[in-house]
């Protein structure tokens, strides 16, 4: 089963070194998005056929199979039976001719290893034999127009993805971030997110329609000229630290945060605060639970020491949505996913399965809402919490030991005229 993967850009005229030209004059199938058809189809050889790329993959990839089941075992008339989503090439409706041997064809854009379709390919189809010629990529181009040395560029994708990398990405301070965009987070949207978190350090060069020299625009902006943009599609972005960035200390003083009523005994005080997180080794965790965050200092901490954390915020009390919310911004912290309403009574079967726990707050039921995390929690995972009082300490360890979980080292701390506090780590067996 042989693929070869063209790379390709958006030019109207494409490009290709004359052995690439050789494979494509040989080739009887090929396949590619709308636009790369768009793009090469005065160069494919009569007889061909044409797979689109379309959504849901699943059904591209069966008619990658069937074509070579069908080529292997009676010759190339019947592939297109086996592949009746396809289309014939505009010079000629007929069915492709060749041999077994004969590699399917497909076109992506700029590098297909990058962030391409290359890589699905390699996921879904590991039996394939595959043969990558690419082009340049689109934050390639953007910094070569930018004559901007990229070695140093932390790479985020969102295209189709999430926004936890480029959140790491900011509160890492990355002094340059290359970005791929998509229809929903757009330029605009991304510069949004960097203000509302005090990530304004920034200034953000726009590329669009890179490659094709009738439509091609670079631009240079603030973040907040980006935010009253429009940009077409597709673009892509890069970001650059003008000046030192943002200075947010190695444990954020109690005073800055918003607090609950104004009152301070409502927090988890700084040194507690970060010998909590150290307790719970999240430099090794992936997904922590913060239940009971209150003004969400414990969230907020643990996202700016370890941004790779995935972080789950719960809390019973209303006030907590805004409190969280003031306060993650105030800290540069984005990203925290934040709960609101009984936690004993949530829906938590389609959140990430938590290897660390925080209990911030329990109202009194302690031991279900440790029996409740620990059914949820993977062997190895850790709860913590802080007890002021006796009789909090007794039900954690009970509990515990009654689940079978190692109970950790007692840490006991006092803080000028507070009463001494115990943190209380359990860990669940391996």
């Amino acid at each position: 089963m042989n693929i070869i993967i063209i790379g390709i850009t958006d030019t109207p005229q494409p490009f290709f070194p004359p052995e690439v030209l050789d494979i494509i004059r040989r080739a009887k199938v090929f396949s590619g998005g709308k636009r790369h058809h768009q793009l090469v189809a005065h160069l494919l050889p009569e007889k061909s056929l044409w797979i689109d790329i379309t959504a849901p993959l699943e059904a591209v990839f069966s008619q990658y199979r069937a074509l070579f089941h069908s080529s292997c075992s009676v010759g190339g008339d019947a592939i297109a039976a086996a592949t009746p989503q396809a289309s014939a090439a505009p010079h000629s409706a007929a069915s492709p001719t060749g041999s077994a041997s004969a590699p399917l064809v497909v076109f992506a854009s700029g590098d297909p290893l990058f962030f391409g379709f290359a890589n699905t390919l390699r996921q879904r189809m590991p039996e394939a034999r595959l043969t990558v010629l690419p082009a340049f990529n689109s934050l390639q181009l953007l910094a070569h127009r930018l004559l901007m040395p990229y070695h140093d560029m932390r790479i985020v994708s969102l295209t189709g993805r999430p926004w936890p990398d480029f959140d790491a990405a900011l509160i890492t301070q990355q002094r340059k971030i290359g970005v791929l965009t998509d229809r929903i987070h757009t330029p605009k949207t991304i510069a949004q997110r960097m203000l509302d978190y005090g990530y304004d350090c920034y200034r953000m060069y726009v590329g669009e329609h890179l490659g094709n020299p009738d439509k091609e625009s670079v631009r240079s902006l603030t973040l907040g000229e980006v935010a009253a943009c429009e940009f077409e599609q597709p673009n892509c972005l890069i970001l650059e630290m003008d000046g030192d960035g943002r200075h947010i200390p190695f444990g954020i003083p109690d005073s800055a945060f918003e607090l609950l009523d104004g009152r301070e005994r409502m927090i988890t005080k700084m040194p507690i605060r970060l010998l909590s997180l150290q307790t719970m080794q999240l430099d090794r965790r992936t997904v922590l639970w913060d239940v009971g965050f209150c003004t969400g200092s414990i969230s907020i901490e643990a996202r700016r020491l370890f941004p790779h954390l995935h972080i789950e915020a719960f809390e019973i009390r209303e006030e907590g949505r805004r409190l969280i919310e003031v306060n993650a911004r105030r800290f540069g912290a984005p990203g925290i996913e934040v709960h609101i309403g009984d936690f004993l009574a949530q829906d938590i079967s389609t959140l990430p399965r938590p290897d660390a726990v925080f209990i911030g707050g329990h109202g009194g039921r302690l031991s279900d809402i440790i029996q409740r995390v620990y059914d949820v929690m993977p062997r190895g995972g850790c709860i913590a919490m802080n007890s002021v009082t006796q009789q909090s300490q007794e039900v954690f360890c009970q509990t515990c030991e009654r689940l079978g979980m190692q109970l950790q080292p007692v840490r006991r701390v006092a803080l000028d005229d507070y009463h001494p506090i115990v943190i209380l780590t359990a860990i669940k067996p391996s």
